[in-house]
């Protein structure tokens, strides 16, 4: 009997925080899942890197425009399901000038958010949650493991 495995997917969640610390958040309501709040993300496309990612989604959802930037601070793996889970993390820092938001994509968020991370909103999206702990140093969600990066890797 052959059994089909359903590929891989990879995708990037854009953990974007300002000066004073505070994470943006999206309150995702899309069709078929329970309401959640979570970073920018989505999957990752052929031929660009995690922070090329991260850009292009934080563009396309919630209207931030950058050229540059962005640290992969590690990678988060869904350990159950029917298909292998891995999200990236990367981390891009706004100067006051860019932190205006707006919601461009209505039938997947309802608001952006800032939040202070030790008052983050309830139901947070599992692979955001997994990337929060990861980044707290915290230890990881059920059902996921967090791999970070290494602080001297590309130095």
């Amino acid at each position: 009997m052959n059994k089909q495995i359903a590929p891989p997917i990879v995708g990037v969640g854009v953990l974007v925080t300002r000066e004073n610390g505070q994470l943006l958040l999206g309150h995702r309501i899309k069709a078929g899942e329970t309401p959640s709040w979570c970073f920018p993300g989505g999957h990752v496309e052929p031929n660009e890197t995690l922070p090329q990612a991260a850009r292009r989604e934080l563009q396309e959802e919630a209207g931030v425009s950058l050229d540059e930037g962005g640290e992969v601070f590690g990678f988060a793996m869904q350990l159950t399901g029917p298909r292998t889970l891995m999200t990236g993390g990367v981390m891009l820092k706004l100067a006051e000038s860019q932190l205006v938001t707006e919601v461009c994509e209505p039938h997947n968020f309802d608001e952006w958010r800032w939040f202070s991370p030790d008052a983050l909103p309830q139901n947070l999206f599992p692979a955001t949650e997994a990337l929060i702990e990861l980044w707290l140093h915290k230890r990881s969600a059920p059902g996921w493991i967090a791999y970070p990066v290494a602080e001297s890797a590309g130095a």
